[in-house]
């Protein structure tokens, strides 16, 4: 298990490097010269269409950590392009991989070598863009809008002097400093309004990690002076900070859409018409304005302590979490992902079988690790981490990677090791690997809800519901991929 998760940290501290890397590239830019948006050149676009992805039964999206595309509020995934593309996922038997990545010049990149299907952050389409991906049908439309801050003191004056000690119009940019990132739409639209107003603007260049969100919290601390940003995503950011100014629009409206490698032709048809089916029309409208105009209700969520915005936490259990965790040398957060998906943070969960607390341990179970339902919730963390480092000896001999042993951990947690056993000896007996999970054991396991394969002499423990157990070890991995993605 161990193995498992020092394989995690050395791919993410790889990746880590390579973010900063391009990072410092970017810095050593000059805003000087000017530069229009950069989107790296890529020699070959990777060839893997829709076919090849229900093949794989996995899409890969491609996004970024803001409050309208993809974040976690006690420890559930949203944001609008997260779930559209959920609901998609949902609609043609896919399970979503989420990768959060902070530049988007890293993210075109990654998109045509195929380390992602598609892109979904309130992506603009722009001409430079247009040579690089296909864009879907738009989503919605929007303008650039300058982002500024209000004076102090900017409630007790009258409407015309707070407009005269602000930028009212494009022509009062001439001189001015407004920090984008290079790699924006942003970018290119103030180097275009440049020749429009025929003054200097002096752009300066955000460094690749700051996501455009960040840009704005930034001009609403006072730590720079103005950013442009999509006016529906302004907007929203205007609740959050009542003292920026963003009435200045500095574009014609913009359409924003999905984007997908220029040779995914299939991809782009089945994402074109699922987006167009009138079916989907009020799941869209809906969605949209949770995100956007519900301001209240975002706004809880993402100042919330249990956001990866504001607290970074993902739930009151974290310290308990990480401390049970060292014990048996587990990530907490893989414990938070299975707490998540027992009892979603609730220490009054339980289930119609009798399990009770945060980790849902059955009665007999509890009683062998010392507990039962009237104790605090540490004490059932402690119990049920007890119970998977059992579980961790059980498997340590018969499942020699540590990749694929921590899954048949989380099927036994779920389903009891007994059945998971049998589903090894089923897998055998099948002509199927008995120690490798996906499509191997984790079919076997499915098939003892048949009595074809739960009657079978290799079989000791007889039925159970097999699919549910292999369901759970999808979603808790899933959930863990959440919280490593945005390094909770």
């Amino acid at each position: 298990m161990v193995d498992y998760f020092r394989d995690i940290l050395i791919h993410r501290s790889n990746l880590a490097f390579g973010v900063l890397l391009l990072a410092l590239l970017l810095c050593t830019v000059s805003c000087e010269e000017q530069q229009a948006e950069v989107i790296p050149f890529v020699p070959e676009t990777f060839d893997l269409d829709f076919n090849e992805i229900k093949k794989r039964g996995k899409l890969v999206l491609l996004t970024e950590n803001t409050s309208t595309s993809y974040y976690l509020y006690r420890g559930q995934a949203m944001g609008y392009d997260y779930e559209l593309v959920k609901s998609f996922c949902k609609a043609h038997g896919l399970e979503l991989e989420t990768k959060v990545i902070g530049d988007m010049n890293q993210m075109f990149e990654m998109l045509n070598k195929g380390e992602g299907d598609m892109i979904a952050c309130n992506l603009v389409i722009t001409s430079e863009r247009l040579q690089k991906v296909n864009f879907t049908v738009p989503l919605a439309e929007t303008k650039q809008v300058l982002v500024q801050r209000k004076p102090d003191g900017w409630k007790r004056m009258k409407k015309k002097q707070l407009r005269d000690s602000i930028i009212g119009s494009a022509l009062d940019l001439v001189g001015e400093e407004v920090h984008v990132h290079a790699y924006s739409s942003f970018y290119s639209r103030l180097l275009n309004l440049q020749e429009e107003v025929g003054g200097h603007i002096h752009i300066v260049q955000a460094p690749g990690d700051i996501d455009s969100e960040e840009l704005i919290r930034m001009v609403a601390d006072g730590e720079i002076k103005r950013t442009v940003a999509d006016q529906n995503v302004a907007q929203l950011n205007n609740t959050y900070y009542p003292n920026l100014d963003i009435d200045c629009e500095i574009s014609f409206p913009q359409k924003i859409a999905w984007a997908v490698r220029p040779n995914a032709d299939s991809l782009l048809h089945e994402l074109n018409s699922w987006l167009v089916q009138k079916s989907n029309a009020n799941r869209l409208a809906y969605t949209y304005d949770k995100y956007f105009k519900s301001s209240k209700s975002q706004k809880k969520r993402v100042e919330s302590e249990f956001s990866s915005f504001a607290g970074k936490r993902i739930s009151v259990y974290d310290d308990a979490l990480r401390s049970e965790g060292e014990k048996i040398g587990w990530d907490w957060r893989m414990l938070a992902a299975m707490v998540y998906q027992e009892s979603r943070f609730d220490p009054n969960a339980d289930s119609w079988a009798g399990a009770f607390g945060l980790m849902q341990l059955m009665p007999v179970t509890g009683a062998r690790f010392g507990i039962d339902s009237t104790m605090r919730e540490e004490r059932n963390i402690e119990a049920g981490v007890k119970f998977l480092g059992y579980l961790e000896n059980l498997w340590d001999d018969k499942v020699p990677d540590s990749l694929e042993r921590v899954k048949f951990i989380l099927a036994s947690y779920n389903v009891g090791q007994g059945h998971v056993l049998d589903a090894m000896k089923l897998a055998d007996e099948l002509g199927l690997e008995d120690e490798i999970w996906d499509d191997n054991v984790e079919k076997a396991l499915a098939l003892k809800s048949n009595p074809k394969y739960y009657s079978m002499d290799v079989v000791r423990h007889g039925y159970c519901r097999g699919g549910d157990a292999t369901e759970y070890v999808q979603k808790v991995l899933t959930q863990y991929q959440h919280y490593l993605s945005l390094s909770l």
